[in-house]
C-alpha cells in the first residue's frame, strides 16, 4: 500500500475565504487541525453501490453514492501523530511543507492570543487529501474515514459493520500507518462476525466456490493481514489452497475480476498461494499418473502366483480408465487441436472433493479368485496419507513467519534461482510400507509434520508403489524419508 508522507496526497494551507468551504466533522471537541478530505469515486463504483443499495429494503440505509465527495475533519494533531506513523512524519517533520504550514498557522494564532482549540474551523491549519477508489470499489469511503479517526481519537465507530466496510477501514489503516489501533478496536471494541465462506454443499448442489463467496474469502485474507490476525489469516489462506481461485485458471479468457487490491494479495502472497495449490493438485494427480503407467507397462500387476493374469491387468485397466473419466479427474486428448477444449477448468476444482472421489474407486474383479488387483487397495493407504499432509500448519500461510522469515518457509523457489540454490532442491519421494502406516499423520500439527509435508507435495516425483519398498530395501542413493 501506499504510505509514502509526502505532498504527493496530502497539502497544508490555510483555506481560501472566496473559496465554500465543505461541511466540517467534529471527531473530537478541541480539535486544532482540521483534514480537508476529497473521495473520488469511478463510475463502476458508483454503478455497484446503486444496484446494492437497490436490493436493500432499510430506512437506514447509506445515502447515494457520489462521483465526488469533500468534506472536512476537525481533529487532534496530537491524537495523530501518537496513533499514526504517517501523520507524525507528515505533520511533524520541517521537510515537508505541511509541518512549516501548520506551524506558522499556530504561531498566528497565538500572536493573537487565540487558542487552536477553541478557535473557528476557518481558522485552523488545513490538510488537503485525494483519495481515490482504486484499491477498495468502495463508493462511501468518507464514512470509513471518519470512522478511522474516531478510533484514533477513541471513539466509537457510527457505520454498521460489513465485511467490505471493515475491509476499507483495513486499506486506509495501511495507507496511513495506524493498522495497530484499528486492529486492537476490531477484536476488542467491535463484535463484528466474520461471513462464512467455507461450507459443505448439498447433494445436489455444485461444490464450486462462488465468485461472491471469494470475494469475501479474499477480503478476510487482506484484512487479517493488514490487521494482524494470524489465526483468521491461516484459516482464509488454507479455505483458497484447498478450494482454489478464478484468477488461477491456466487457460486464457478475459479477466473479469476486479482490480480491487485483494483480487491480487500483496506481498508475494497471490504467488504462494496459488503455487502450494499446485504443489498438492500435482501430488494427487501424481497417484493416478502412477497406476496408469503401472499398468499399461509390461510389468505384470496381479499377484496370484500361478493365477495371475495378463487379463486381469487389462481388465483394471480398463475399469480404472472408465472410473476416471466418468469422474472427470481424466481428459484424454489426441494430436489435433480441438481435443484441448475437453479439457475441464480446474482453478476452482476443490481438493477435499477430488480425495474423495478417489476414494469411491470400486474393486473391480475379474473373477471371484481376483480380490485386492485393482485400484482401491492400493490407492486407500496413499489417500489417508496425503489426507494426513493436508492437515499439517505448513499447507497454509502463517503471517509471523511470512513476514520474518519468508525464504524459510515459502514452498515457490526464489525468482532467479533456477539452480536451486537458495534452498534444498526437490527430490523424489517414493512411498513406502513404514510411511503408510506411521500414526502421526492421523494427527494435526504431529512433529515434524509440517516440514515433512511441504517436502512431499513439492517433491521432483512420486513413486507410489509401496510393495517391498521398506527402508532396509531402498539403494543408498534413495532419500530416505521420516518424520524425524
Amino acid at each position: 500500500m501506499d504510505d509514502s508522507g509526502g505532498a504527493s496526497d496530502a497539502n497544508a494551507s490555510e483555506p481560501n475565504l472566496t473559496e465554500k468551504l465543505p461541511e466540517v466533522v467534529n471527531i473530537t471537541q478541541g480539535g486544532d487541525l482540521i483534514l480537508d478530505v476529497t473521495f473520488e469515486n469511478s463510475k463502476d463504483t458508483i454503478r455497484t453501490a446503486r444496484v446494492a443499495q437497490s436490493k436493500l429494503f432499510s430506512r437506514d440505509s447509506q445515502p447515494a453514492p457520489k462521483r465526488k465527495a469533500r468534506l472536512g475533519f476537525r481533529v487532534s494533531l496530537k491524537e495523530l501523530k501518537t496513533q499514526s506513523k504517517y501523520f507524525e512524519r507528515l505533520l511533524t517533520d520541517s521537510r515537508f511543507k505541511e509541518a512549516k504550514d501548520i506551524s506558522s498557522a499556530f504561531a498566528a494564532l497565538s500572536v493573537r492570543s487565540v487558542k487552536p482549540e477553541t478557535a473557528e474551523a476557518k481558522e485552523l491549519p488545513w490538510i488537503k487529501i485525494q483519495d481515490d477508489d482504486q484499491a477498495t470499489h468502495y463508493a462511501h469511503r468518507e464514512g470509513a474515514f471518519g470512522d478511522l479517526l474516531r478510533i484514533l481519537h477513541g471513539k466509537e465507530v457510527v457505520t454498521k459493520f460489513t465485511m467490505s466496510f471493515v475491509t476499507t477501514l483495513a486499506v486506509l489503516a495501511d495507507r496511513f500507518d495506524c493498522a495497530s489501533a484499528v486492529s486492537k478496536y476490531l477484536v476488542a471494541g467491535t463484535r463484528f462476525k466474520w461471513p462464512v465462506t467455507n461450507r459443505k454443499p448439498a447433494r445436489d448442489e455444485s461444490v464450486v466456490m462462488s465468485r461472491s463467496n471469494e470475494d469475501i474469502l479474499r477480503q478476510k485474507i487482506l484484512v487479517s493481514w493488514l490487521l494482524n490476525q494470524p489465526a483468521r489469516f491461516q484459516a482464509a489462506t488454507k479455505e483458497i489452497i484447498m478450494n482454489g481461485s478464478c484468477r488461477w485458471s491456466s487457460f486464457a479468457q478475459d479477466d473479469e475480476s476486479s482490480d480491487a487490491t485483494w483480487w491480487y494479495l500483496q506481498d508475494g502472497l497471490e504467488q504462494e498461494l496459488q503455487y502450494r495449490r499446485q504443489c498438492i493438485l500435482n501430488t494427487i494427480a501424481s497417484v493416478q499418473r502412477h497406476f496408469l503407467a503401472l499398468y499399461t507397462s509390461r510389468t505384470r500387476q496381479c499377484k496370484l502366483g500361478y493365477d495371475s493374469s495378463a487379463a486381469c491387468d487389462s481388465y483394471q485397466l480398463g475399469e480404472m480408465f472408465k472410473f476416471l473419466m466418468h469422474k472427470n479427474l481424466l481428459f484424454p486428448v489426441d494430436f489435433s487441436p480441438g481435443s484441448l477444449d475437453s479439457i475441464a477448468d480446474t482453478s476452482l476444482l476443490q481438493i477435499e472433493s477430488v480425495l474423495a472421489t478417489l476414494r469411491q474407486c470400486p474393486s473391480y474383479q475379474i473373477d471371484k479368485n481376483h480380490t485386492n488387483c485393482g485400484l482401491r487397495t492400493r490407492v486407500l493407504p496413499i489417500l489417508d496419507f496425503i489426507l494426513g499432509l493436508l492437515s499439517a500448519n505448513s499447507v497454509p500461510i502463517t503471517r509471523s513467519t511470512w513476514r520474518s522469515n519468508r525464504q524459510a518457509v515459502a514452498w515457490m523457489p526464489p525468482e532467479g534461482d533456477a539452480e536451486g540454490k537458495g534452498k534444498q532442491e526437490a527430490r523424489p519421494f517414493r512411498f513406502t510400507r513404514s510411511l503408510a502406516g506411521d500414526q502421526r499423520l492421523r494427527f494435526e500439527n504431529a512433529l515434524g509434520a509440517d516440514k515433512f509435508a511441504r517436502d512431499v507435495f513439492t517433491a521432483a516425483s512420486w513413486d507410489w508403489t509401496a510393495e517391498d519398498q521398506g527402508y532396509d530395501d531402498l539403494p543408498s542413493t534413495t532419500p530416505r524419508w521420516s518424520l524425524k
